[in-house]
């Protein structure tokens, strides 16, 4: 069945069964199973015990497919998500203020990995990795005052 046949069966109220929504969301059946699993999205059962999809999940679906690409973790997605207040799909305002609090994030995973280009930059041919002196391990010896133990990489300057 093509997307076409799909769009003109569905009535208004009509639910989406979990091949329509992953046909019209370009994922595979699994991954809807696995977002159910998680919590990001919801179904219903028929009489038959068949997952049934309010229409309003392929939006939700798509945020998620969106702030995925992005690099947005599903848990952090999830956390979203779950401020929504019982609303089956985000709406403009929805999105702008996830999209806000995402790009936040987003700018400072940026900062963490142009700190480790540079500090990568910086060992090229040393070859010491010194647990004192390396920027990578242990910038400025900072765990020295913590004792000994597993080495820690902090790539946010803390």
């Amino acid at each position: 069945m093509n997307m076409e046949n799909v769009r003109n069966r569905l009535g208004a109220n009509e639910a989406l069964t979990v091949g329509d929504v992953a046909k019209r969301c370009g994922v595979k059946v699994s991954t809807l199973h696995f977002y159910e699993s998680k919590g990001l999205i919801q179904s219903t059962r028929n009489t038959g015990n068949q997952r049934r999809y309010h229409k309003q999940v392929l939006r939700r679906v798509s945020l998620i497919k969106a702030a995925q690409k992005m690099g947005i973790t599903l848990a952090e997605i999830k956390i979203q998500l779950d401020t929504l207040k019982g609303k089956t799909a985000p709406n403009q305002k929805d999105w702008q203020r996830l999209s806000s609090h995402w790009k936040e994030s987003l700018n400072q995973r940026i900062q963490s990995m142009e700190k480790l280009r540079d500090y990568l930059t910086g060992c090229i041919g040393c070859g010491c990795l010194s647990m004192e002196a390396c920027p990578l391990y242990n910038e400025d010896d900072k765990l020295a005052d913590k004792g000994t133990g597993a080495v820690l990489i902090d790539l946010k300057g803390d």
